[in-house]
């Protein structure tokens, strides 16, 4: 058995990361003034923003097409692969994981298991991280489809957004409605459904900044105080580098006992949520799947995060 992994841009894996644990990365269309771009390829993070900011037109998405994904099949069934795992954005905001589907149920050159991390940006690199882990350390699909469904059952995110105009724009809050109206200095709380749809939606309203801000570091404190298993997480954000770096820097001291790095929201996210954008997402720490000889364990079972929506 020889296993590969596949993920998309929206994953934001580093150059680092990719090569390290052996992850193949599909990059996003980009739609842009009647222009292709591809994600983190044709365009950088800090070339999107900077555009954006000035632009007197907004880009659109698309999804990986089907060519792109087939050009790394062909080539994993050319070094003998017998399967892949790939892990798209959200079926929540996007169609890709149910096309994934349907193309895997076509393909008889190769096993083809698409998952739904029902997350995107640091979420969705976690469960490809360790996906491609598991991988190394010589595990069977069983086992690994079965610790990317525990690994999501423990995912929690919290985005801040500085106004829902984009979100709405491009149909990605799925309450959208409730929501008309926001008043200035409101800065609204988001939230993905990981356990359920993959959906995002607004969550809560917090006067001012600082508010909101205390209502993300309370629930988080909420959903992951007394959890049987350790946590990690990732702040990643919008352009907004000195104010993801405040977050962390604050996480840590509140959270001593966790376990916290530092992401993007890239291109392909940052149509929908808008520069200036932060967020946390948490999750188990990837490391308790493995035991102290880098072993996978075969009987991980996680409580759910607990949100309910």
């Amino acid at each position: 058995m020889k296993i590969a992994v596949l993920t998309d841009s929206s994953a934001y894996l580093s150059k680092e990361q990719q090569e390290k644990y052996h992850i193949d990365v599909v990059p996003i269309p980009l739609i842009w003034d009647g222009k292709t771009y591809y994600d983190l390829v044709d365009i950088s993070y800090e070339e999107f923003y900077e555009k954006i900011s000035t632009s007197q037109t907004l880009p659109t998405t698309s999804q990986p097409s089907l060519g792109q994904i087939m050009e790394f099949v062909d080539h994993y069934v050319e070094e003998g692969y017998t399967d892949v795992i790939i892990l798209p954005l959200s079926s929540g905001i996007s169609s890709s994981y149910n096309n994934l589907v349907n193309y895997a149920a076509e393909e008889d050159r190769i096993k083809i298991h698409p998952f739904d991390c029902r997350t995107t940006c640091a979420g969705l690199a976690d469960c490809a991280i360790l996906a491609a882990r598991l991988v190394n350390a010589g595990a069977s699909v069983d086992l690994i489809m079965k610790d990317l469904e525990d690994l999501r059952k423990t995912i929690g995110v919290r985005f801040l957004v500085d106004n829902l105009g984009h979100l709405k724009r491009t149909g990605r809050l799925s309450n959208a409605a409730s929501f008309i109206g926001t008043l200035l200095h409101i800065t609204p709380i988001l939230a993905m459904d990981v356990q359920k749809t993959g959906h995002i939606s607004a969550i809560a309203k917090g006067r001012q900044y600082k508010r909101a801000y205390k209502h993300v570091q309370n629930d988080f404190r909420e959903l992951t105080e007394n959890k049987d298993y350790p946590i990690q997480a990732t702040i990643f954000d919008a352009a907004n580098p000195d104010r993801g770096d405040e977050w962390i820097k604050d996480y840590q001291a509140a959270f001593p006992k966790d376990k916290f790095d530092r992401s993007i929201i890239g291109p392909v996210v940052g149509v929908h949520c808008g520069k200036n954008t932060i967020a946390i997402i948490w999750c188990r720490d990837i490391d308790s799947y493995f035991d102290q000889d880098g072993q996978p364990l075969p009987d991980v079972e996680s409580a759910e995060v607990g949100e309910k929506f």
